[in-house]
């Protein structure tokens, strides 16, 4: 392949294809294979054992026999008739530690029906030989014993059932937790209010499902639109945010005008510094508004044949779905991978808490603790979650945009691969799965330190001065800012790497140069195409929680409207998310394509574009204007500088 600067020979991309960062792929192979040996530990120390059967305050494990702990009472014992752990106040939750603070007992039976005295808690230990009361203490002495109150379940007992394999007895009705629900959810203030929400999702269930249905269709439909009136839509939004910062800025100095005649001398002393002091605000608040519209006003000057760019790349993004259907489906296949992911890893954590030998604590009941170098398996764990959940989102980049770029330079559409989603996995399988996990694991390095801020300031609250708050909330920032550029930047380099088959630093280099060398053009882009998205998904969130409002009018109860609209608004807006982000990604992709299209190519015999017909007229239109205004060598007609940069095909390194 020639070098890409080469101005002699025809530049061709998607050609010599190779493995790109192997060590790194090596790596995350070694990574993950430590991740499932911290699953193979915690399963062999017999936590998969206490975690799935339960095990009571003494660390018997319930439906087993058990071997003696020494110096803990009630340990050894034979509990094989007893499959069931049983809470004696299952409703004391630790809201700070989220768990239940409760002596945990191996029953046989759960109660199915509420017991309000001693005496049916002894009734219900005779009639079904399940015993709720300490193993010290026999049922005949339920009624009798002066320390039954204390060895026997807070009463009433609330009818429980066990919860499917995982042999817990759970209380069956939802307000014994109305307290945990208060914490997490702030607008519930009575247990009656709890269970009405509840209710509601329930008998709405059927109205839920068709909303978030209505939603995935309107998003669908939204797609398809904006390839017909982006045109129309982009200049809508432009003329209403100059319109809106005009009216804005002429309001201000209204009041500012009409505040400054209302000055009476009439006025006492504080009331007159009082309105001086509106006065010089309102001033203040005009003259920033001013300011702002003339900066935007001269921003929009500038960038409005950028803005024509962007029109066009979203025109050829409806023809890329037209085409490339199964790319509809992508994120469906990304939420399955990280569900299926984050279930393995909740799973882990869940045998990971169990773990360890027993040890006695402060009340003399046992707990499992893992000591020395075991016990930073947890770090390991977490930041397996970070860097495993980026490389699934990393793998879907690559996807899309490997799936677009054989799009893009592929002249002749019909020639274009049967499925090129399957064929943009099978190249990510077989060569760059090593520069998706070199770039995850950039955005984990940056991820995990603001974590631990975050952590930190939270532990902190209320304790630290606001010196050490307001730095710690700046480098929380500065580290959110930095991710987030980052993970653009990855993606685009992911797109340098599907075109060149390069490796992660020579790509992300590569795409650096096009981004800043284009940096109107990129401006234009995030900031008119991605608020035009943003209006999109409230537009589905709106349309979504309209029908869903006209479709819950019978229930005259309007507290019961709050959690299902809740419900049906937050999955419009994810769904609407994951639709419209894969938009937005793929004009990303795009217009990488077409700055490096423009930037090899300019149209002569052994040069020419593969872009659509529509970004090839907005270059000829371009290159008119610029003749016209005696430019001939703008910005937007030039050729610009070349990638000096050939493929590095021999598995290559860091």
């Amino acid at each position: 392949m020639p070098q890409l600067g080469s101005s002699k020979r025809e530049w061709k991309p998607l050609e010599d294809r190779c493995c790109t960062d192997i060590p790194w792929l090596l790596l995350f192979i070694l990574f993950c294979l430590g991740m499932g040996l911290i699953c193979g530990f915690s399963i062999a120390t017999g936590a998969a054992a206490r975690l799935v059967s339960g095990y009571d305050s003494y660390g018997n494990i319930c439906g087993q026999k058990n071997v003696k702990v020494d110096g803990i009472m009630n340990s050894g014992l034979d509990l094989t008739q007893k499959k069931y752990v049983f809470f004696l106040d299952p409703c004391n939750v630790d809201l700070v530690h989220r768990r239940i603070k409760s002596i945990a007992l191996c029953v046989a039976a759960c109660p199915r029906k509420e017991l309000r005295t001693l005496a049916d808690v002894q009734k219900f230990a005779e009639t079904n030989g399940s015993t709720l009361c300490s193993y010290g203490l026999q049922p005949s002495e339920y009624t009798s014993d002066p320390k039954a109150s204390e060895l026997c379940p807070k009463l009433p007992v609330p009818e429980s059932a066990p919860i499917p394999f995982f042999h817990r007895c759970a209380p069956v009705n939802i307000s014994c937790y109305a307290k945990f629900a208060e914490a997490l959810i702030t607008f519930v203030s009575d247990s009656s209010v709890l269970h009405r929400l509840i209710s509601g999702v329930m008998t709405s269930k059927e109205i839920i499902m068709g909303l978030c249905l209505l939603s995935l269709v309107l998003s669908m439909i939204l797609m398809v639109i904006i390839r017909y009136i982006s045109r129309v839509l982009v200049w809508i939004l432009t003329i209403l945010v100059i319109l809106g910062s005009l009216g804005g800025t002429g309001v201000l100095w209204w009041l500012y005008a009409q505040q400054k005649t209302s000055i009476s001398e009439t006025l006492t002393a504080d009331e007159l510094q009082i309105a001086k002091d509106n006065l010089q605000a309102l001033l203040v608040y005009a003259i920033s508004a001013t300011v702002f519209t003339v900066i935007l006003f001269l921003i929009m000057i500038v960038m409005r044949k950028r803005v024509a760019l962007t029109i066009a790349l979203f025109h050829v993004a409806g023809k890329v779905f037209i085409h490339l259907p199964l790319l509809v489906f992508q994120p469906f296949w990304t939420f399955l991978a990280l569900i299926l992911f984050w279930a393995y890893w909740i799973m882990v954590l869940l045998f990971l808490g169990t773990t360890g030998s027993p040890v006695s604590n402060e009340q003399g009941f046992v707990e499992f603790r893992v000591s020395g170098p075991l016990r930073y398996m947890w770090w390991y764990h977490v930041v397996g979650l970070i860097w495993i959940s980026e490389f699934i989102l990393a793998c879907q980049q690559m996807t899309v945009a490997g799936a677009v770029v054989t799009y893009y330079f592929t002249r002749e559409k019909r020639n274009l691969p049967f499925t090129p989603i399957l064929a943009s996995v099978n190249r990510l399988v077989c060569y760059h799965l090593g520069t998706v996990a070199k770039g995850s694991f950039i955005i984990t390095l940056v991820k995990i330190p603001r974590m631990i801020l975050m952590y930190i300031h939270t532990q902190l609250k209320g304790k630290e001065n606001a010196c050490a708050r307001c730095m710690l909330k700046a480098c929380i920032c500065c580290l959110w800012c930095l991710e987030k550029c980052l993970t653009y930047l990855n993606q685009n380099a992911y797109t340098a790497t599907a075109i060149n088959s390069t490796n992660f630093c020579t790509s992300a280099k590569d795409a650096f140069v096009i981004l800043v060398e284009n940096a109107l053009r990129v401006a234009a882009i995030n900031t008119v195409g991605d608020f035009m998205l943003f209006l999109g998904k409230v537009l589905i969130v709106c349309s979504t929680g309209l029908a869903g409002i006209m479709l819950l009018n019978y229930q005259r109860d309007y507290t019961v409207w709050v959690l299902p609209l809740i419900i049906v608004c937050l999955f419009a807006f994810l769904v609407a998310h994951c639709f419209l982000s894969i938009y937005e990604m793929v004009v990303d992709v795009l217009f990488l394509c077409f700055a490096i299209d423009t930037k090899y190519n300019d149209g002569s015999p052994g040069r020419e574009f593969y872009m659509d017909k529509v970004l090839m007229e907005f270059v000829e239109n371009s290159r008119k204007s610029m003749k016209e205004a005696g430019r001939g060598g703008g910005a937007d007609g030039r050729e610009l500088k070349p990638m000096h940069q050939v493929p590095l095909c021999a598995w290559e390194g860091v």
